[in-house]
């Protein structure tokens, strides 16, 4: 008799060829599937044998565009709570970090993840800056040289995301244009992961030209029906769950060319919702059909990234594999990874593993001295009001507009209390020039009250915004001391804390910790008026220069479109 690791009985296995279930044990032997036993009539002797009783049995899931950071947890606890979720692989692109530590983050986040119960590949961030030195200061900058460094990792499956879009596609002296050559000419054929929303017609066609032929952002039909038609495979986030995008899908069997993403998981999302999980569960209800869904969140994204291992049960496949009691509802009753339990709902949860970081990483918002005079914007003028540039926030949207608002002077300074906008600052925190940009923010944003973090896309500057300068140096002093986080202030009280001290972007607690004190922040900037979707990552991005239309950074008002610095007073 046969000797095999683990057998699973009685279970209605996802068959990933046929896209349906069917009843069947499958055995494990060392790390991979064996032998799938459709009569369930085979004899072994298995080291552990797990009775389904039924259940339904599916490949792990493969998200292959996300974040770590976005969770603003580091890679140990991120991992741990995933795995509950049935995530076993996962390809983060930590352009965060890079900006803050450049190719040192990048490579501390990959040791991070070195225990991790599941497999965290990763990408390489193209676009460090977003943009330029001209239009923001950051704290890393990865160019050519450290792109192909990267390469040499085990781990780095992918070049992610390139962001400047539009620049790229017009004569360029880029880093990643550089990096995109040399691909082509060392490397063809190696994954390359694109940002391109809006782009399409003769641009798209430039866009794709040049091997970036994956897309995650949101889109319009019309937009989507570009990217598949020209060949771009489509990743499908939250946000694209839209009934014309999901019925174009169906309609047309595209199944082959996307998978589902999450791309950005706030932690107190994750902790109540779920991550990859949620997005297919949401797909089903919406009316993509199950067995599809099933194979875009496991076979069609390992197939992306060249993951040939994986994504389905089969033997010779590693056996990462989950068990449903429902095969529409995905919370796992357990989740098995090269064919070792990781999570059992029976099962008391583990303590997350810990990883100490270099201790730069905890000392890295280094602000010149500061005052409240700083708070306040000169006007070289004699005139009695001027005309500012103001940056108004939508309520559906990341996306600013450009606001043109009448501001009195009064002596030599503007008088910007009364004018339904409220006072928003950067703070150039890696310690390389001091600088401080100013704007004004309107809209869907903060009625009153303040808000500070140095999470702040991407370059993760202090940003604060308020109707109070008091406040807000409060606010700024707050955030220094704690070395990175985000908080809420009023009348001279913290009503909102959380602390993100590794590189002033991630927080070492538990999902449960990190999570209820973000969402003490989203409930705070709430009660202050702020009236979004999603309230922490429309500030998040207010200073995020690749995104229109007018978003602001050390350097002062970026107008994105023209991509260069506008003054505050017109």
């Amino acid at each position: 008799m046969e000797r095999v690791s683990l057998l699973i009985k009685n279970a209605n296995v996802f068959n990933t060829y046929l896209k349906k279930f069917i009843p069947a044990d499958v055995s494990v032997l060392n790390g991979k599937f064996y032998y799938i036993d459709r009569k369930q009539c085979t004899p072994f002797q298995a080291d552990e044998v797990l009775d389904a009783k039924g259940r339904y049995m599916i490949p792990g899931l493969v998200d292959i565009h996300m974040h770590i950071e976005s969770s603003m947890m580091t890679p140990g606890p991120f991992s741990e709570c995933i795995a509950a979720y049935g995530v076993t692989t996962i390809v983060s692109e930590p352009h965060e970090m890079a900006n803050v530590k450049g190719i040192r983050g990048i490579l501390e986040m990959i040791s991070a993840a070195k225990d991790a119960p599941v497999d965290i590949f990763y990408g390489i961030p193209s676009s460090v800056p977003s943009t330029n030195e001209e239009l923001e200061t950051t704290g890393g900058v990865i160019d050519c040289h450290a792109m192909k460094h990267l390469m040499e990792e085990k781990d780095v499956l992918c070049v992610g995301e390139v962001m400047n879009y539009r620049e790229i596609i017009r004569e360029n002296h880029l880093e990643i244009a550089k990096f995109l050559e040399y691909l082509r000419e060392e490397h063809p054929g190696f994954v390359i992961e694109g940002h391109c929303p809006s782009l399409t017609d003769l641009d798209l066609a430039k866009f794709l030209y040049l091997g970036i032929n994956g897309d995650h952002t949101e889109h319009t039909l019309e937009e989507v029906k570009q990217r598949i038609e020209n060949g771009m495979f489509f990743e499908i986030q939250d946000k694209m769950l839209k009934p014309e995008i999901l019925q174009y899908i169906c309609e047309n069997q595209l199944y082959e060319y996307c998978s589902f993403v999450t791309d950005d998981t706030m932690t107190d999302v994750l902790y109540e919702k779920g991550q990859l999980n949620y997005v297919v569960e949401k797909a089903v209800r919406a009316g993509f059909p199950l067995e599809q869904a099933i194979y875009c969140a496991t076979y069609t994204p390992s197939q992306r990234m060249h993951l040939y291992d994986r994504g389905s049960i089969a033997p010779g496949k590693i056996a990462d594999f989950l068990l449903l009691d429902d095969p529409a509802v995905f919370q796992p009753a357990c989740v098995y990874k090269d064919g070792v339990q990781i999570f059992s709902r029976e099962a008391r949860k583990k303590t997350p593993s810990t990883y100490a970081f270099p201790k730069d990483f905890y000392d890295s918002v280094r602000l010149p001295a500061i005052s409240l005079q700083d708070f306040q914007i000169p006007v070289h003028s004699d005139k009695s009001h001027v005309t500012v540039r103001v940056m108004e926030v939508h309520p559906d949207r990341t996306q600013t507009t450009e606001k043109l608002v009448s501001m009195p002077v009064k002596n030599h300074l503007l008088d910007w209390q009364d004018s339904g906008c409220l006072l928003a600052m950067v703070f150039e925190r890696h310690g390389k020039n001091g600088n401080i940009g100013y704007g004004f923010i309107t809209g869907s944003c903060l009625k009153s009250g303040t808000a500070a973090t140095t999470y702040f896309h991407d370059h993760h500057n202090l940003f604060v915004a308020g109707d109070n300068p008091e406040d807000m140096f409060l606010a700024v002093k707050r955030i220094e001391e704690l070395q990175g986080g985000f908080l809420t202030v009023k009348d001279g009280q913290i009503l909102s804390e959380l602390a993100l001290p590794v590189c002033g972007i991630l927080s070492e607690k538990n999902v449960k910790e990190t999570a209820e004190d973000l969402k003490a922040v989203r409930q705070s900037l709430e009660e202050l008026g702020y009236c979004h979707a999603n309230p922490i990552m429309s500030l998040c991005t207010l200073g995020l220069p690749v995104s229109p239309a007018l978003k602001l950074t050390d350097r002062g008002l970026v107008d994105v479109r023209q991509g260069k610095i506008v003054p505050l007073i017109c």
